[in-house]
């Protein structure tokens, strides 16, 4: 069984401030929501094996908060490929993780992590910010994910 969480940066500030949209950083609300999604995921115990990163800085910021929140002790791998991925290039990328690792948590950016989450679930809205996507995949090997094999568990707001 391999369970993938899907991760939508919290809120962001205004693009408007900023000359390049990598250099987005999160609102206050933002951190706030961040936080409060990680004591979420610590409740209901994730304690995932690999947190994987756009290494955008919203994205970033919102890993880093809450992997702090959940006792996350392990290094954040931050994969450029998530910040304005398509849909297969995110599948590719989740296929590629070794099969040590049972519990993956993405955490990036739309329009690619809604795509991700209609593929592989029941899910059929815009996944918002600051929001999760629990996904549990009935095989051994993350090569070997497929829809025939994905079970939507659950949406987690902040």
């Amino acid at each position: 069984m391999k369970e993938l969480y899907i991760v939508r940066h919290a809120q962001k500030e205004s693009m408007t401030n900023f000359s390049y949209d990598y250099d987005v950083t999160l609102t206050k609300k933002g951190k706030e929501d961040a936080k409060n999604l990680g004591i979420k995921l610590k409740k209901k115990n994730v304690m995932p094996d690999l947190i994987v990163s756009s290494p955008a800085i919203r994205a970033r910021d919102t890993a880093d908060i809450i992997a702090k929140e959940i006792g996350f002790d392990k290094s954040i791998m931050f994969n450029e490929v998530i910040y304005e991925a398509f849909l297969n290039e995110l599948i590719e990328s989740i296929t590629y993780t070794f099969d040590t690792v049972n519990t993956l948590m993405i955490i990036g950016h739309n329009p690619a992590l809604t795509a991700l989450a209609i593929t592989f679930g029941e899910f059929k809205e815009e996944l918002q910010m600051g929001h999760a996507i629990k996904i549990e995949f009935n095989c051994d090997s993350w090569i070997s994910i497929d829809k025939s094999n994905a079970n939507f568990i659950e949406l987690i707001k902040f």
